[in-house]
């Protein structure tokens, strides 16, 4: 049995409401419904009645949903036991990080570990948060790095730490690339590279807020996932993007970074970054590391 189907349903069952139970897994509406379809194909049978006004579950849905607890239960139990196993035979962290994480607050802290915790083995993992969450539910990472999702799993236990400097990246030769600051109405008529919001839903809204609030519209010229990638478009004059500040140690040639300057207020929580793991565990590794990243904090969100 697929345990991701039978969260599906039961987030169903709880809501009656495809949308809110899709954002309370992190996925998609359509996502979610074909888990369901899936499941009741499997069972040869129906679970939900679904009209264009309502979602109200079948007399077989309703005995079915005692089960379907235990089995995920058991599963959850399983994922604990397998954390506790892998945690004897090896100690080592292992870290997920977003790109920008990775780029800019990794190599910092890992410097400030090693000379803090010389015994501590750091595995690094880039990944974007959608992926990452569900790997600290199964015990592949111990903690991560991550943006905060818009509805939270009530499994792990987030703590942001500190906003991202949002900047503009733009190539050597642009007209705006000597100044020491942009404004979004700078940008009004420049094509924009965007990220996919289907991977990166906040760096994305926080494009697209940004001039919604200046009364404006976002020309986007290109749609692109990968930072890298993203500033690469940008080397070649493809258009201009507005990322993370530690988006500038990749170190692309052909770029510049200027500082954009944003309104303090909903659209700078965009670039939260927090820090993330499995609730109701305990590990001394990882808190180990989290003292030299407490006691430094200063020191690296002033870079951010």
């Amino acid at each position: 049995m697929d345990i991701k189907q039978l969260r599906c349903f039961l987030a169903v069952a709880e809501t009656l409401h495809f949308g809110r139970a899709a954002q309370s897994l992190d996925m998609l509406p359509a996502s979610l419904g074909r888990q369901i379809r899936l499941l009741e194909d499997r069972l040869e049978t129906r679970l939900f009645l679904r009209t264009t006004r309502a979602v109200s579950i079948t007399e077989a849905g309703a005995a079915l949903i005692e089960d379907a607890r235990a089995l995920v239960a058991s599963a959850d139990a399983f994922e604990a036991k397998v954390r506790f196993v892998r945690k004897s035979e090896a100690p080592v962290l292992k870290v997920g990080a977003i790109d920008s994480a990775a780029a800019g607050l990794m190599p910092q802290l890992l410097k400030l570990v090693r000379e803090a915790q010389p015994g501590l083995e750091v595995q690094l993992v880039e990944q974007k948060t959608i992926h990452m969450l569900p790997r600290l539910l199964s015990g592949s990472l111990d903690i991560a790095f991550c943006r905060t999702p818009d509805v939270r799993d009530p499994r792990i236990n987030f703590r942001t730490l500190f906003f991202e400097t949002a900047v503009v990246a733009l190539p050597d030769g642009h007209r705006l690339a000597g100044q020491d600051e942009i404004n979004i109405s700078d940008l009004a008529d420049e094509p924009l590279i965007v990220p996919d919001r289907r991977s990166r839903p906040h760096s994305h809204d926080l494009t697209i807020k940004l001039f919604v609030e200046a009364g404006l519209t976002a020309r986007i010229a290109q749609v692109a996932e990968e930072k890298q990638t993203i500033v690469n478009l940008v080397s070649a004059g493809t258009g201009l993007a507005i990322v993370p500040r530690w988006t500038a140690r990749l170190q692309v040639p052909g770029v510049t970074f200027v500082a954009l300057s944003v309104p303090s207020g909903t659209t700078r929580s965009k670039l939260i970054l927090a820090v993330a793991w499995a609730r109701g565990t305990r590990d001394p590794l990882r808190e180990a590391f989290m003292g030299v990243l407490e006691r430094n904090l200063d020191v690296i969100e002033a870079t951010a």
